[in-house]
């Protein structure tokens, strides 16, 4: 049996209820078999990047998980399927994003996955609440950069 690896999962909804939302995808995700569900930062507010719609609810989980990560990620979109997430276009408002931060210290670059998150150091919403979480991975320089970004505790 795999040793488990810490991961961070960043969520996001900005449809339907979307604190409702992002708190029962916790749940969700902390009733995952080969995931227990760790810690879970404050919610935050954002306006949506390079998006319209109304504003969104976001946060950060870490899990401790024996699931690979493109496993992890099979089983984080079915939470998101359940959630009616569909897909119309890039960027489009949706019921529930999840996405794959960071799995320990992998580096990991396919069709399907990449780690860390290749847009997480431009994003307030996912560096705040990361922060709040694992301060230690995330750079002053990196927050510095997304200051001109409202996102903001709920």
């Amino acid at each position: 049996m795999r040793d488990p690896v810490s991961a961070y999962i960043g969520l996001g909804a900005n449809l339907r209820e979307p604190a409702a939302t992002v708190l029962g995808a916790m749940d969700d995700i902390a009733a995952l078999d080969g995931v227990t569900l760790s810690r879970r930062s404050s919610l935050y507010g954002s306006a949506p990047v390079d998006s319209s719609g109304p504003d969104y609810v976001n946060a950060v989980v870490e899990v401790q998980t024996r699931l690979t990560a493109p496993q992890l990620l099979a089983q984080l979109q079915g939470i998101e399927e359940k959630s009616g997430r569909e897909r119309p276009y890039r960027n489009a408002p949706r019921t529930l994003d999840l996405d794959l931060l960071l799995y320990g210290d992998a580096t990991i670059l396919s069709a399907s996955l990449v780690v860390p998150h290749p847009r997480m150091n431009s994003r307030a919403f996912v560096l705040r609440p990361l922060a709040e979480l694992v301060p230690e991975r995330v750079s002053a320089a990196s927050l510095q950069s997304v200051m001109d970004q409202a996102a903001w505790r709920l």
